[in-house]
């Protein structure tokens, strides 16, 4: 099956720290992979690099079916509509509802009339289960609610991939949960991810495969089944026993 993002060989610097060095990544439409690592191991980077928010020093990127590294900015920017991005750290508008935040791409850059964007983000953040909240503000939600927010928000640009990079790093425990689970769900349904996080029992759970980076290198990549086994390269198992411990 052919890739729905295939990306070769990246490299990436800052200044001459080779944060990236040589990493292959590739996902197909429908799967769900984790990528897990110690801190500093490039895993943030490289979602960054996928989605051209951060430009590569070499290597290729191929998202559906195009070479996309080195596009023009203008370009990028187009491109990022098709891949939906979920950092640590919400970013909602402050000064907007729910409803709102989730409105504002599909008006702003798709130029769907506001009625229907506001249709769209009621629909969108039922689906995150929060039908509750459609006219709260940022500051009246909890970490959680307002990580659902922001992915409801992606999904309102209908990403064919969604890129999380650590949606759960920032939040008190007891709202971990409801994030993951909306997660699932969407993986459930056929939704295209790339989840990095140190959450492991959502990669067993979610996970189609799983990818260890260390030291800006793919270290190891298997099945969701394969990966969590005492066959995986001892590098991996040793990370596995830190995070059970």
């Amino acid at each position: 099956m052919t890739p729905l993002l295939d990306a070769a060989a990246i490299w990436k610097s800052f200044g001459d720290h080779a944060v990236l060095q040589g990493v292959d990544v590739s996902v197909t439409r429908g799967e769900c992979l984790v990528v897990l690592g110690p801190s500093g191991s490039g895993k943030s980077t490289l979602l960054r690099c996928l989605n051209l928010l951060e430009p590569i020093a070499s290597g290729s990127i191929v998202f559906e079916g195009r070479e996309i590294a080195g596009l023009p900015r203008k370009h990028a920017a187009a491109l990022r509509r098709r891949m939906g991005m979920v950092f640590q750290n919400f970013e909602l508008f402050p000064h907007l509802s729910t409803t709102d935040n989730v409105a504002f791409g599909p008006v702003r850059v798709k130029k769907r009339p506001l009625k229907e964007a506001r249709e769209l983000a009621h629909e969108l953040l039922c689906k995150v289960h929060l039908p509750d909240k459609l006219a709260a503000f940022p500051d009246e939600l909890s970490g959680g609610q307002q990580q659902r927010v922001a992915i409801a928000r992606a999904l309102a640009m209908e990403p064919a991939l969604m890129l999380y990079d650590e949606p759960t790093s920032a939040l008190d425990p007891e709202t971990v949960g409801d994030v993951l689970n909306v997660m699932q769900e969407l993986s459930d349904e056929g939704m295209t991810s790339i989840v990095v996080t140190h959450e492991l029992g959502f990669a067993r759970r979610a996970a189609d495969s799983v990818m260890f980076m260390d030291a800006g290198k793919v270290a190891h990549r298997a099945s969701v089944d394969a990966f969590f086994t005492d066959a995986a390269p001892e590098r991996v198992v040793r990370f596995l026993r830190r995070m059970h411990a």
